[in-house]
């Protein structure tokens, strides 16, 4: 039987890059997403489209799918709004997707008795603050249950974070011309990181990292926050 990976928003950007690793490690992989327009490999993966903000019904979208092996965090957003600026609704949607969404497919793929790895994918406006400042927070908190979920489980479940820099994907279409180049001008190699290198280091974390790997978020931001 093969090992099943859930991914979500595996659609596009990080999420994309990631569904392609697993279809060469030849994995069963099942993709949650919004909407699936434009994306080739409907045939070759489980597409399941839903909105991650309806948090109160993760347990029964969980229930569809089995076993769960290794979990993926990975669906969020950035609205780049200024804070004083910043629709109530856009904070509970933000809120919903870029953490209560997380921790509760955390808790039910848990429950469904197979998922032995999980992996979140933060930021690195975790540790640096951000313009968009729930974005930033919402990122934050997720590295802080991405280290107390690991406490909780007790080895039992492997569980860890990535806290990228600024990727090139279609993210980066909110942020302003000056803002990337200022970016760019912060890091040794001059460029955004791609979304390959993040999905390379979440493969590792989610498949052949050492156990004692746990709790732990690991940077990808190539010397523009050095701790």
């Amino acid at each position: 039987m093969k090992t099943t990976v859930l991914i979500t928003g595996g659609n596009k950007g990080i999420g994309l890059a990631l569904t392609k690793a697993f279809l060469a490690l030849e994995y069963r992989i099942i993709v949650v997403a919004r909407n699936f327009t434009d994306f080739a490999y409907e045939n070759e993966v489980e597409c399941l489209e839903y909105d991650l903000t309806d948090v109160e019904n993760i347990p029964q979208l969980v229930a569809s799918m089995g076993k769960i092996d290794i979990l993926i965090n990975n669906a969020g957003a950035m609205y780049s709004l200024p804070y004083n600026d910043y629709p109530r609704e856009r904070v509970n949607s933000m809120l919903k997707l870029n953490l209560e969404a997380p921790i509760k497919l955390i808790e039910e793929c848990v429950k469904t008795g197979g998922t032995t790895r999980v992996v979140n994918n933060a930021s690195v406006a975790a540790y640096t603050g951000h313009p968009d400042i729930w974005y930033g927070m919402t990122k934050a908190a997720l590295v802080n249950a991405t280290k107390s979920f690991a406490k909780i489980y007790q080895g039992n479940v492997i569980i860890n974070a990535v806290a990228p820099s600024p990727v090139d994907t279609d993210m980066q279409k909110v942020n302003t011309p000056e803002r990337k180049e200022a970016f760019k001008k912060s890091v040794i190699t001059g460029r955004f990181a791609t979304a390959d290198e993040v999905a390379k280091t979440i493969v590792w974390l989610a498949t052949e990292s050492p156990e004692y790997i746990n709790g732990t978020t690991v940077d990808i931001n190539n010397g523009s926050y050095m701790r």
